[in-house]
């Protein structure tokens, strides 16, 4: 970037932080929003509150950390912004593309020391492969070919923090500032909860939604996602069993003795791993998903038309995807899908494929935007800190694509 183009994203950041600033209540808490904003981006250390406060800001360290903490600016009014933005500046770019916009599901793990943050527990750290101390996020990132935003996050409140004593988890919550009422929900019913608000609120519309196995295998977010209508490709385990031909076909017949048979026979129930090995030559295609660090990425695909297996009971007709590297002896994902039978393969590779973006957005954020930095302990402040970094990271989404437009011109 050239020093014109330092100012004028300077300039930019101030029309920028002006759209959200109302959302944020009066004019001191407007003033926090935007040196946390700035400070996010610009701090060259760490970028927790109290420097934050003296490198960006006026020094007011006590009232950053009530901004952050306690103070009743709703991080739900500022996501929907967030939607409102992604609508109008990226979801367009995606208008004209066979796959359109997709919203990706993951979750990230932040180590912490002791009991009192909100929702901290020992369990298992993805960052880190292995069980920590630590609290997770659940988040909803949309994804298009102009650029990413946070469309939705919610931290997971582990089941420990609802066991024992009633009076005593009670206490927990309310000293860590969790709602009263807020109910335990697992990480798929967060996610399924992220979508269908989305949905509801109506300002972005997501034409598939993709997530990794831990939430591909979850037979009540599949049924949620299918009751909203919403399609999908989930990555699933390679035990995954599916039908391989109509279950209404597969009961047996009635022998003239005791209670005619409803079930069907499981003799055509194959797991997703044997499909895939009985699958032809021809059935495979090689396409490329997207340029890689050192050329096109590039792997095989086949898709089946198969019947899900959902709750030991069959299910709806489904695409089994599978995806293979090119090595010798290659990586095999599997997934499945209820996009309609005329779905092109290309589309559910596609889609498959955007996991990536995901982890873009959450390895840019800790690397660049300190967003596992966060020093509250609070669940309101958990909140606040990441919509803020959502909001830093779309700014930066817009600044880089705006600097793109004017290389071109």
């Amino acid at each position: 970037m050239t020093p014109d183009d330092v100012r004028a994203a300077a300039e930019r950041l101030v029309q920028f932080h002006r759209r959200f600033a109302p959302l944020f209540g009066k004019e001191e808490a407007q003033g926090h929003a935007y040196t946390y904003l700035k400070g996010l981006m610009c701090c060259p250390e760490r970028k927790s509150i109290e420097p934050i406060a003296l490198c960006t800001g006026t020094g007011q360290v006590s009232g950053l950390q009530k901004f952050i903490a306690v103070a009743p600016w709703r991080s739900d009014d500022v996501t929907a912004e967030i939607q409102s933005v992604f609508a109008d500046e990226l979801a367009p770019s995606a208008a004209a593309m066979p796959v359109g916009t997709v919203g990706v599901i993951d979750e990230s793990g932040f180590s912490k020391k002791g009991t009192k943050s909100a929702g901290v527990a020992r369990q298992h750290n993805g960052r880190l492969g292995k069980e920590d101390n630590c609290q997770v996020g659940v988040y909803l990132i949309g994804v298009t070919p102009a650029g990413d935003a946070l469309l939705g996050h919610q931290l997971y409140l582990h089941e420990s923090w609802y066991e024992g004593d009633e009076d005593e988890a009670a206490r927990r919550r309310a000293e860590a500032h969790i709602p009263e009422g807020t109910p335990f929900r697992t990480k798929p019913q967060i996610a399924a909860a992220l979508v269908r608000d989305v949905l509801v609120t109506g300002i972005v519309g997501l034409d598939w939604v993709t997530a990794d196995e831990a939430y591909g295998q979850n037979g009540e977010l599949l049924d949620e996602l299918e009751e909203l209508g919403q399609r999908y490709v989930m990555e699933v385990p390679t035990t995954t069993t599916v039908w391989t031909v109509d279950p209404a076909s597969c009961v047996p017949p009635y022998s003239g003795r005791g209670q005619p048979p409803r079930r069907p026979s499981r003799a055509a129930v194959r797991s997703v791993a044997e499909v895939a090995a009985g699958l032809p030559a021809e059935a495979w295609r090689r396409l490329q998903v997207r340029e890689g660090a050192v050329g096109p990425l590039v792997f095989e695909f086949a898709a089946v038309r198969v019947w899900a297996v959902r709750h030991r009971k069959p299910g709806p007709p489904i695409w089994v995807l599978i995806r293979r590297s090119l090595e010798a002896e290659p990586e095999v994902k599997y997934y499945v899908s209820n996009g309609d039978a005329a779905t092109p393969l290309s589309v559910l590779a596609a889609v498959a494929c955007t996991r990536h973006r995901v982890e873009d957005f959450l390895e840019d954020s800790k690397s660049y935007l300190g967003m596992a930095q966060y020093e509250t302990r609070s669940y309101v402040g958990w909140h606040h800190h990441m919509t803020l970094v959502g909001l830093a990271y779309l700014f930066v989404v817009l600044a880089r694509l705006g600097l793109k437009k004017k290389c071109r011109s």
